[in-house]
């Protein structure tokens, strides 16, 4: 989850609305305060919040159960650093069998429920515009061997090509881009937000560790003490 939510814009959180589920982790010390809490430290801006297992015998789809809920998440996501109007979204799903999801649910199942379905919410979210032409920065998140060094991550900044020379921070170690995947294809070049796997030489892979950065020669980062 730490890794995941380090390198994302936007955050699912899914709670279950089930009766003492939702209760257990959100007392003091559970996993939906821990998940919070996590995202925004991480940096994630935008929060979804699905409440989950709307259907199941204890609920029935409850406005009430609902709204108990959101009364009871609003102030502990203000609490931690979130606009809740700007950028909170809440609605009510059922994951077993998909409804609210890829289309919006029928009147006969939700009657008070207008809002739009989950991914109708994803698809308006607006993400923050990263520069193509700016200096690369790529946090990387892990690395590997294979006939080279192999650093993963998400490029936030800049454009990455085969052929480019970039410096690893902050160990200053000059390297070569001798390879580029993005999924499972080989690519010329890379720009902001797609995640990549990089091919490197000039630097061995027990010299590289996830929280290093890939940057721009003559433009890298510097760590404060």
């Amino acid at each position: 989850m730490i890794s995941g939510a380090s390198q994302a814009d936007i955050g699912v959180l899914v709670i279950s609305a089930r009766k003492g589920e939702f209760e257990t982790g959100y007392e003091r010390g559970g996993q939906t305060r821990e998940h919070v809490l996590l995202a925004k430290t991480l940096g994630v801006a935008k929060l979804v919040v699905v409440i989950n297992k709307m259907d199941e015998p204890t609920v029935k789809w409850s406005k009430e159960r609902y709204d108990e809920i959101e009364a009871k998440m609003v102030p502990f996501l203000k609490s931690s650093g979130y606009n809740v109007k700007k950028d909170v979204q809440f609605l009510p799903i059922s994951g077993l069998v998909g409804t609210n999801m890829k289309t919006r649910m029928d009147k006969s199942i939700c009657s008070w429920w207008d809002g739009p379905c989950l991914f109708e919410v994803l698809d308006r979210i607006v993400v923050p515009l990263r520069d193509p032409k700016g200096s690369v920065r790529m946090p990387i998140i892990d690395k590997y061997k294979d006939m080279g060094t192999v650093a993963m991550g998400k490029i936030e900044s800049g454009t990455i090509r085969e052929g480019d020379s970039l410096l690893v921070m902050p160990n200053k170690s000059h390297v070569k881009v001798i390879g580029l995947n993005l999924d499972e294809s080989k690519v010329r070049r890379a720009g902001p937000a797609e995640n990549v796997r990089v091919k490197l030489s000039g630097v061995e892979e027990e010299d590289v560790m996830a929280g290093f950065v890939l940057s721009s020669v003559g433009k890298f980062i510097f760590r404060r003490k």
